[in-house]
């Protein structure tokens, strides 16, 4: 993946600005135009806290439209083929895409009692586990919390994700 210079990002048109970034949040090509009118950034936070700000500023129904976006750690997408490149490199680094059989059936169990729950995947930043199983745990764990603390943790971790592929994309 080929990095981009802040400055050199800056001088982007809506439209060069939205292909380079649109895809930093998952499926979500709209955070990128959202935010590109907020130009120049005078840093990597700066531009990270503007594209948060306008997932914020976006509504309920944006939000969980950015949630559904996302897959299934080891889910469908995974056993398909069809992830993103930062979300099959991301699913990778722990393993989510070499499974046992039994961690298989766990992570299934878990998805399967969050997504009945909450009615969208359970988004877990993975840069910020070491394991396997830290993952797991969360998201066995997070299945007993209400839909609007969800909604939140769920945000909050897209915001560890993209920091992370901004840092990947975006130098300063």
């Amino acid at each position: 993946m080929a990095t981009t210079s802040l400055a050199t990002l800056n001088d982007l048109d809506r439209a060069g600005f939205a292909r380079l970034l649109g895809e930093v949040f998952e499926h979500s090509l709209w955070v990128a135009e959202r935010t590109w009118a907020r130009r120049p950034f005078a840093s990597i936070d700066a531009l990270h806290a503007a594209m948060l700000a306008a997932v914020r500023a976006a509504g309920t129904d944006a939000q969980l439209g950015l949630i559904r976006a996302h897959p299934e750690l080891a889910g469908h997408e995974a056993a398909e083929g069809t992830l993103t490149a930062d979300s099959t490199s991301e699913q990778s680094r722990l393993g989510f895409t070499a499974l046992s059989r039994a961690e298989i059936e766990r992570v299934e169990r878990a998805n399967r009692a969050y997504r009945e729950k909450f009615g969208f995947p359970c988004i877990v930043a993975l840069r910020l586990h070491a394991t396997r199983a830290s993952v797991i745990a969360e998201m066995e764990g997070r299945a007993g919390n209400g839909r609007t603390a969800e909604i939140a943790a769920a945000l909050e971790q897209i915001g560890h994700i993209t920091r992370g592929r901004l840092d990947k994309l975006v130098t300063s």
